[in-house]
């Protein structure tokens, strides 16, 4: 069995014509899928013997809300998905002035050993397909009945990790026949991946690339993201100057504040000395305290805050949303883990 929604319109348009079919059933096919379709059956203005015939060469994913969570101090809502394998993943809808906005996951689980990270603590399990990623948006929206504007890839997993899938589900989410959400609307955080931010690059993707950065200086950076031992800061911060020139799109720079880790002023000008040259934000996030992790969310954030601005940086301060709703990434799937047991959910 093939899994239909993970294809283009063209790979649909194809397939469909190999079972003799003409060219306009894969957009009819391509339509219903993203709208929401959980059954051929559902596909009306099909013959039903195409139907019929669809039903034993393709299956159809629609994940199934294992718990959700809706936050009583802001609206946002935290959703833990069951998949077709029973594996679960994260989604968080959040509501902003400028429209709502899906962050959605790209792994079950994830390798990269962030030390601070919910996500990471058991491992990556497998890759999500460009369907399983569609879903979280186009479910997310058909179950709270708000439309999704922007789509936010910082959810479990590293997406950079995964690229090709993410690359077909920008193009499925992208397509005018489809959810129609422009690239512009769309942000890609990695945790400094440095051979997928040369590919983003040479794309030349519309997309705001996001760096989970955390630290400036290697030392610090190795303690608390493994993936520094890989990729280094320094080559990192090489990689975001040359992104910079060849697609002119600013970067968005992550830092998660954490006590007496990364929060002093040194780093503070490191990351001017290491930006000049290049127009990055810079978003402080609270951190979010992890059972797990021995880090504390730091003290220092309105005056780190302010350092990074008496050299011309632009730095902003995350808004927290969700604080009762688990909403942290990985937290909830992390909970679920701990009660699957009791036979909820197998990851």
């Amino acid at each position: 069995m093939t899994d239909l929604k993970s294809m283009s319109l063209r790979e649909m348009t194809e397939a469909l014509e190999a079972l003799g079919q003409p060219a306009f059933r894969g957009k009819q096919v391509f339509t219903w899928l993203h709208k929401g379709a959980t059954s051929f059956d559902d596909m009306t203005n099909l013959p039903k013997a195409l139907r019929d015939k669809l039903k034993t060469e393709y299956y159809i994913t629609a994940p199934q809300v294992a718990r959700k969570q809706v936050s009583r101090q802001d609206g946002t809502v935290k959703y833990l998905w069951e998949l077709r394998d029973g594996n679960c993943i994260e989604t968080v809808l959040m509501r902003y002035h400028h429209g709502n906005t899906v962050c959605i996951s790209s792994q079950v689980g994830c390798r990269m050993g962030c030390a601070f990270c919910a996500s990471t603590i058991a491992g990556k399990v497998r890759d999500l397909t460009p369907s399983e990623m569609l879903d979280q948006v186009l479910f997310t929206q058909l179950d709270s009945g708000l439309e999704i504007s922007n789509i936010v890839l910082m959810g479990i997993g590293e997406p950079m990790d995964n690229l090709d899938t993410v690359l077909k589900f920008l193009e499925l989410v992208n397509h005018p026949d489809g959810m129609n959400i422009g690239m512009r609307h769309i942000s890609l955080s990695t945790c400094g991946v440095i051979p997928g931010i040369r590919r983003l690059a040479d794309l030349g993707l519309q997309l705001t690339l996001s760096v989970s950065l955390h630290a400036p200086d290697s030392e610090t950076r190795s303690r608390i993201m493994p993936v520094n031992r890989a990729y280094d800061v320094e080559d990192l911060f090489a990689a975001c100057h040359d992104y910079f020139k060849k697609t002119g799109r600013r970067i968005s720079f992550e830092y998660a504040m954490i006590d007496g880790v990364n929060d002093h002023d040194w780093q503070a000008d490191l990351i001017a000395k290491k930006l000049k040259g290049m127009p990055g934000h810079v978003n402080l996030i609270p951190l979010n305290d992890v059972v797990e992790s021995p880090f504390k969310p730091s003290k220092r954030i309105a005056a780190f805050q302010k350092r990074l601005e008496s050299h011309g940086l632009t730095a902003t301060v995350r808004r927290s949303l969700g604080g009762d709703i688990d909403a942290s990434c990985g937290q909830l799937r992390r909970k679920a883990m701990e009660e699957a047991r009791k036979g909820e959910c197998s990851q």
